[in-house]
């Protein structure tokens, strides 16, 4: 069996690496930069090239990171890794593990539309195919990114004519830049939290055009917010920080927001269908277009999906995760510290 589920997280044994691991470890490769897949602390990173500078700003100044291009393979020990595009957020990779023959694919979070912050989703033919599943229900289905972004323009104009600020909650890496790819500025101001406003700076820093936000903090007092559009993480919401908008309207941006009750849950006002994740029908394609025989369900809702599969011949089982996809990603930078200089070195991943 080419990987196995560890304490530490998914480990390669023939190649000596994890792939996202739960804790710190000699060799990581990483998937994408959200808290609950790069955690901070291992030795030696790889990811990709486009998500390099968000990842960095993940993980600090002290940790050594090697990205490289989409679809190039490196040779870790004798096995052979390529990352490939999972369409999720910038620089989100599925990690290709090839092994005497042998080939598994490690999906990492992704998406199959299209959007415009990162590469878009590229099925990678593989034995073993690691899925995720957290929306792996068939009360799952998303509207096209058209239609959604046409309500939230369409809310946030109805508020500035009332004269209302429009604080749209999104996670801080990855759904918040997506959203304000799709927002139409000619509405108004854009403003941002600061864990948004920081990771906007990579995102332009790798060549992502955004519209132009100013950081919400450093407006002076006497700001005029009505008609603005604010975009902030959930972490935000019910806070001090937000008391400084006055009149608003508020809105959170989430897949879960399918589900009745979870606006109400959350304390706002509009709830918008968002995800970065595939839905179920996005889900059941990917894992076809794979052609594996044998399919490891991790995140959300595994078992459904493991059942579906099995009842339709393919090789199918749950495997443990820490985290529960969508649900965990960080909204504020995870915990950096000092790098340990006087460690002895670990052999570079590229040998």
């Amino acid at each position: 069996m080419l990987l196995r589920i560890t304490e530490r997280g998914l480990y390669c044994e023939a190649g000596d690496f994890f792939i996202d691991p739960w804790q710190p470890v000699d060799r990581a490769v990483i998937t994408h930069a959200h808290g609950d897949h790069a955690r901070w602390g291992s030795r030696v990173y790889l990811g990709s090239r486009e998500g390099e500078a968000v990842l960095r700003t993940r993980l600090g100044p002290g940790a050594r990171i090697r990205s490289v291009e989409y679809g190039l393979p490196i040779d870790v020990n004798g096995v052979r890794i390529s990352l490939h595009p999972a369409g999720h957020i910038l620089g989100s990779a599925q990690v290709r593990v090839e092994h005497g023959g042998e080939v598994w694919v490690v999906s990492g979070d992704y998406k199959t539309e299209a959007d415009p912050t990162c590469t878009p989703f590229e099925p990678v033919r593989c034995h073993t195919f690691v899925t995720e599943s957290t929306f792996g229900l068939p009360i799952y289905r998303w509207q096209p990114d058209a239609e959604v972004f046409g309500e939230i323009n369409a809310w946030w104009r109805a508020n500035a004519q009332a004269g209302r600020a429009s604080l749209l909650m999104g996670y801080a890496l990855g759904k918040a830049q997506r959203l304000l790819a799709g927002l139409d500025p000619s509405i108004g101001p854009i403003f941002t939290h600061g864990a948004v406003e920081r990771l906007n700076e990579d995102y332009r820093r790798t060549g992502i055009p955004l519209p132009e936000t100013r950081y919400a903090g450093a407006e002076p007092r006497g700001t005029v917010w009505g008609g603005a559009m604010v975009v902030a993480p959930p972490s935000a919401m019910g806070t001090p920080w937000m008391r400084r908008f006055g009149a608003t309207s508020t809105a959170f941006a989430s897949g879960w927001m399918r589900m009745r009750g979870q606006r109400r849950r959350r304390s706002v006002d509009r709830g918008f269908v968002l995800s970065d994740h595939v839905d179920w029908p996005s889900l059941l394609g990917a894992i076809k277009e794979t052609g594996a025989e044998c399919v490891w369900v991790t995140h959300g809702y595994r078992e459904p999906v493991v059942r579906w599969l099995r009842e339709r011949g393919w090789q199918a089982q749950a495997i443990a995760s820490r985290w529960e996809g969508e649900s965990d990603e960080a909204d504020v930078l995870p915990e950096t510290a000092e790098a340990a200089e006087a460690e002895e070195p670990t052999p570079d991943l590229s040998s």
